[in-house]
């Protein structure tokens, strides 16, 4: 009895150490896990024409410069052409009024120098007797009313002025406007066509 068991032992022990190794060949033939490809993050592309933030504040442009004036205010004539185209003188922003009932209403148009050109070869300072670095203003005439009264004189005589410049100088202290009548259509400039000085005078300050 004693060699039947120990037979009987033995033969299951056998069965329990295959049974372990059919079991550990059995783990080794499982195929290996696949490997798990990490998540990639793809951002949207921006918007080609993205729309326009209404809370943004907004670009400040820059103004063009102003032109200023070289003279405004009351002047009286200082010679008898003065004294015919205009008596005494108001200088206002865009107009010019005559104590005689002329007036010219105008516009700013340029800032220069006593030294340009308003025609080939002839120049502000050469017609108005100022230096060539005086400043001048430049202005367009858009309306005119001849002089009412007597001693009387238009600036252009032989027709409407086109432009009228003006330059402010100081002499023996005296504050002097000088002022001077264009005719012509076209901007006075070296190459301009056309364009003919009328008068050349001077008003002196109050």
């Amino acid at each position: 009895m004693r060699g039947t068991s120990a037979i009987s032992l033995a033969t299951n022990g056998l069965m329990i150490a295959v049974a372990v190794l059919a079991l550990a060949g059995c783990e080794a033939k499982k195929p290996a896990a696949e490997a798990v490809e990490p998540e990639t993050t793809i951002a949207p592309a921006p918007a080609a024409n993205p729309e326009p933030d209404a809370n943004a504040a907004p670009v400040e442009r820059a103004a063009p410069p102003m032109l200023k004036p070289v003279a405004l205010g009351t002047f009286e004539p200082g010679n008898p052409v003065a004294e015919a185209i205009t008596g005494k003188l108001e200088v206002e922003d865009t107009t010019l009024r005559g104590a005689n009932g002329a007036s010219f209403t105008t516009e700013r148009v340029a800032i220069l120098k006593g030294g340009d050109e308003y025609t080939a070869g002839e120049t502000y300072a050469e017609a108005m007797m100022i230096e060539p670095t005086e400043t001048v203003e430049l202005r367009r005439v858009l309306e005119e009313t001849p002089p009412s009264k007597v001693p009387g004189n238009a600036l252009c005589a032989n027709g409407r002025a086109g432009y009228i410049a003006m330059a402010k100088v100081m002499e023996d202290k005296t504050e002097v406007v000088k002022l001077m009548g264009l005719q012509g259509a076209d901007l006075p400039a070296p190459g301009a066509s056309g364009i003919a000085l009328c008068a050349s005078t001077h008003y002196v300050g109050k």
